[in-house]
């Protein structure tokens, strides 16, 4: 258990001393609010690719323990959902390394983007504003946002000074798991400097299900023992222990800003799917829960995370601005099964990015920039998976528009060098290890693996127009041209997983037959890089009572690297079919025995769909909301990207009147049988919410209390885009209860 939580040494000054209320910018005005995930300071409106901002009521509203869940109602986003906890964004059917996650701009650093049972690291109870951008932004970012953008923003590197003191507290308990979160963001200041301090705190228990956690056929239901039924309706190793804290300050003047932070994040939390529900020969409940501990997967993090920006405005010559934002972060992630580690994984990350504002040029305007990241990252322990990797990139990146009556032009380019080097004495271990299990038998490791450095160049470009139509309604397209290397985890990889209950095989190596053997060897040639050809054309509409927005997309992706499952099991180093040698599930394995096997592999892949989202008031008290997005991913040979999600339907009623604000929403998931290779079909599923929130101003603060039901109907729903999806469903019926204090 965490020793130690920060959030109640940040509330007491706020629960004694008041000041202005502060402006919350209205969620309707969104099209006009600025972008800062660009250089180039673009309002919504002004942006040649699609992009949602989440921010005041609506981020209230849709705030949940992950950045993943938070996010799930934004069209064109899904989330991953590995439990609770591990709750990743995917944008238009991409996640992981295609995926750029940022705090304030800069990468967060976490593992998030190695395996999708490790949680993002950023904390969005404390966010102010969250950007998504939908589509390539490696033109700033790099080749890992080659799907898209998700910043997270908040104010722990203060923009402006201020005096006196601002804030928010909030608490909230929430019936499916026994939630209880409090959060605190305290802004200050005085003269010319300006301070900033958040903390939340988060403990839930093992969360609520509508019936049983492991989806079973209907032959194996009714071959069940009765016993087993004593089982549902919880889901097992789901419990949630994390708090974290920010401190921040910075020097303000018209002409130059020196901001700081420090910010340090603790978390321990179960891995469902490995905490069995039921032993035969269990005596009674309490040796079940004894042996349902002993056999849990959990996992248990640390960051310390530093960022220090410097920026100088008001310049003369060529440059009218330069901005040096830096940041280092130190990641520990250990996976731990029957009270013993595993796996510990490590990732530090130094990054610098280094850009300038040009005057302008011929009517162009924009931004020249340099962009240096390194990463260390290691897996160490008897099941790490992945050789321990130092990659590096260096980037040079331009971005231009410029106005020319009704047409803002858009063009942008980056030219970016990335390097992998493997630990090569990863794998003369497990050669060793197999060894000393077969003796003198060969397992698919024994054959001499050694990888030079993997290094890559890769180009992207970009040129996109938005055309305003009249005051209302303008038009935007973009071409992006990017290329994607693959990163260390796709390339090297070969070990088991215990968070996803895999074993995982990279791009380095290949899987050959020779008679009833399969052979595990390094490939001949490296993997090559990703490139994406992707186009998109939105239709954007603002008025006093309607807004809407259409966004058409196809992403034509050469070398798609994709995880398949094989169909393979791996045991004692060896690989072998299912029929060879079926998994008895009353046999005792270890990790990495009797494990499917996934292998990184590469082919040509087209991704298209679309994204519609549209408000009406249409009364002065009343406003309906509805949004639609579908994916579709299909590979060269004909058959189905893994893991995409299915057509989405929302739709929510809004009523205001005085200090109240209710709302009432209905979201319809349409069934998945557009399947890849060994995945299974998944059911549709409807998700009904209801909201009601009394807004109390008083003396000291402006109160806000809340009351929540999310699944009111108690539907057992399955993420289709989950790895769990067939043993952890998603919370039933749940009941939250708030309140927030702003001053």
């Amino acid at each position: 258990m965490l020793k130690y939580s920060p959030l109640f040494i940040a509330m007491l000054p706020g629960l004694s001393l008041a000041a202005d209320k502060p402006t919350q910018k209205d969620e309707h005005d969104v099209e006009k609010m600025v972008v800062t995930a660009s250089p180039i300071k673009r309002t919504v409106l002004e942006s040649a690719t699609p992009v949602s901002i989440l921010s005041g009521e609506a981020l209230d509203q849709n705030q949940s323990a992950t950045l993943g869940e938070t996010l799930k109602n934004t069209p064109g986003v899904h989330s991953s959902y590995f439990g609770p906890v591990s709750s990743s964004p995917i944008i238009r059917g991409l996640d992981g390394p295609r995926i750029k996650v940022v705090q304030n701009g800069l990468d967060a650093s976490d593992a998030s983007r190695v395996g999708p049972d490790h949680t993002v690291s950023t904390e969005v109870s404390t966010a102010t504003q969250i950007e998504v951008l939908r589509g390539p932004a490696t033109l700033l970012y790099g080749s890992g946002a080659i799907g898209g953008v998700v910043n997270v923003v908040d104010n722990r590197l203060p923009l402006q000074a201020q005096d006196g003191l601002s804030g928010e507290v909030m608490g909230l308990y929430d019936s499916v798991s026994n939630e209880k979160t409090f959060s605190t963001d305290l802004n200050g200041g005085a003269g010319n400097f300006a301070w900033h301090l958040d903390a939340f705190d988060r403990r839930t228990d093992n969360y609520e299900i509508p019936g049983a956690a492991e989806l079973h056929g209907e032959e194996e239901q009714d071959d069940e023992e009765p016993e087993e039924e004593a089982h549902t309706g919880v889901l097992d190793n789901s419990a949630i222990d994390a708090n974290g804290f920010t401190l921040g300050g910075g020097w303000l003047t018209e002409d130059f800003r020196l901001a700081m932070s420090y910010g340090r994040l603790e978390s321990e939390y179960g891995v469902p799917g490995h905490a069995h529900g039921h032993d035969d020969h269990a005596e009674d409940e309490d040796e079940h829960e004894e042996e349902t501990a002993e056999e849990a997967v959990f996992a248990r993090l640390k960051q310390d995370r530093f960022q220090a920006v410097a920026d100088w405005m008001n310049l003369s010559g060529p440059f009218s601005a330069v901005h040096w934002h830096n940041g280092y972060t130190d990641y520990q992630h250990s996976e731990i099964e029957g009270g013993e580690t595993g796996t510990t994984f490590e990732n530090q990350t130094l990054e610098s990015r280094l850009w300038a504002e040009h005057r302008p040029v011929a009517g162009w305007q924009g931004v020249v920039g340099l962009h240096y990241n390194n990463i260390k990252f290691s897996a160490v322990g008897e099941e790490a998976f992945t050789a321990p990797t130092d990659s590096d990139s260096l980037a040079l990146f331009v971005l231009e528009e410029k106005r020319s009556g009704d047409l803002l032009w858009q063009l942008g380019m980056r030219l970016e060098r990335v390097s992998h080097q493997p630990d090569n004495l990863f794998y003369e271990a497990l050669a060793h290890e197999h060894e000393g299990e077969e003796g003198e038998e060969e397992g698919p490791e024994d054959h001499e693996v050694h990888f030079d450095e993997q290094s890559y160049t890769a180009v992207s470009a970009s040129a996109g127009v938005v055309w305003t139509l009249d005051e209302q309604q303008s038009l935007a397209f973009n071409y992006a041209f990017s290329e994607r290397a693959p990163s260390a985890a796709e390339i090297f990889a070969n070990g088991p997983h215990i968070g996803t209950g895999s074993y995982e095989i990279g791009g380095g190596f290949t899987i050959h037959q020779h008679d009833d053997e399969y052979v595990l060897e390094q490939a001949e040639s490296k993997m090559e890089k990703e490139i994406s050809n992707n186009l998109d054309l939105t239709y954007r509409y603002h008025a006093e009572q309607w807004s809407a927005s259409v966004s058409l997309f196809y992403n034509q992706v050469d070398n798609y690297v994709f995880q398949q499952d094989t169909g393979l099991l791996i045991a004692d180093g060896h690989l072998h079919g299912e029929e060879v040698h079926g998994v008895d599930d009353e046999d005792e394995h270890d990790h990495g025995e009797d494990l499917p096997v996934f292998l990184f592999q590469q082919q040509d892949a087209d991704l298209y769909g679309f994204e519609v989202e549209m408000d009406w008031h249409f009364h002065d008290n009343w406003r309906l909301d509805a949004f639609a997005d579908y994916t579709r991913a299909e590979l060269a040979d004909g058959s189905n990207v893994p893991r995409i999600p299915p057509f989405r339907l929302g739709t929510s009623l809004h009523f205001e009147l005085d200090n109240w604000h209710a709302e009432a929403g209905v979201t319809r998931y349409a069934s998945q049988d557009k399947i890849a290779r060994f995945e299974t079909e998944t059911d549709g599923y409807t998700l009904v919410s209801a909201s009601i929130n009394y807004y109390l101003p008083t003396e000291i603060a402006d109160l806000t209390f809340f009351v929540k039901g999310d699944n009111l109907t108690d539907e057992d729903a399955r993420v289709h885009s989950s790895f769990l999806k067939d043993v952890a469903p998603l919370p039933g019926r749940s009941i939250k209860l708030g309140i927030k204090g702003n001053f």
